[in-house]
């Protein structure tokens, strides 16, 4: 089984970051694959940066065609481009927001989501609002820790995301943490040993869903509006991405 992992982002270090948290869950036998776009921003916090890092990951799921991944992960918090990509592919495709809003949902009758930057909190929200779980979400909490500096994240920025959640938990009366960044993954085990409370990263959640809906043959339906995007010309650099 192959899984592709898009980072939405151009970051290398943090792509490398996200396929090691990746690998870490994922069953023997299962091969990840870790990508990220040939263009656009090298973080993702905000809607300017989102717009094109949704093109990027249609670029990249435009590419996977060529070896059909069994099924695909959307390594962003924002989960930019899922659905353009559950167009161009067969396999199923988890943004890993709607993963970890889904997972925590089951382990408590409540969580709070701890993200980077505050101006993306507004982001989050309509994310929790989307995905049907308002009721669910008590609270979502920025740290302003830019999202590159989780690519070597330091004792203090563990330590400023560790006070974040604790405060959140006590504030928003929450049983759990939904990390809102992907590049929070390798801090999920250590969190969820000092706050000895569910902590979710996305990414995980979502490498083993998409493990399970694989395994079961089961696709991404194509009547609808999930079906195979028309083929027609695109102009510009975007030519090289045309279905």
């Amino acid at each position: 089984m192959k899984i592709l992992v898009i980072n939405p982002n151009t970051s290398d270090s943090m792509t490398d970051g996200i396929a090691r948290a990746a690998r870490a869950v994922a069953a023997p036998g299962t091969n990840i694959v870790a990508v990220h776009p040939s263009f656009g921003p090298e973080s993702i916090e905000g809607h300017y940066e989102e717009a094109w890092a949704s093109a990027g990951v249609a670029e990249q799921a435009n590419l996977a065609k060529s070896w059909v991944p069994s099924a695909t992960v959307i390594a962003c918090f924002g989960d930019p481009g899922l659905e353009a990509a559950r167009e161009v592919l067969s396999g199923p495709v988890i943004g890993i927001a709607e993963a970890a809003f889904q997972a925590a949902s089951i382990l408590a009758s409540g969580f709070s989501v701890v993200t980077t930057m505050k101006r993306t909190c507004i982001i989050a929200e309509r994310l929790v609002q989307r995905y049907g779980y308002e009721h669910q979400c008590r609270g979502v909490h920025g740290t302003d820790i830019p999202v590159l500096s989780l690519e070597d994240c330091s004792k203090e920025t563990l330590e400023q995301i560790e006070e974040a959640s604790r405060i959140a938990l006590v504030k928003d009366r929450s049983g759990a943490i939904v990390l809102g960044c992907a590049g929070m993954a390798p801090l999920c085990k250590v969190l969820s040993e000092r706050l000895a409370v569910p902590v979710i990263d996305g990414v995980s959640v979502a490498v083993k869903w998409g493990e399970a809906l694989a395994s079961l043959n089961m696709n991404t339906s194509k009547l609808g509006d999930y079906a195979v995007p028309q083929s027609k010309r695109y102009s510009g650099f975007a030519e090289k991405i045309a279905i």
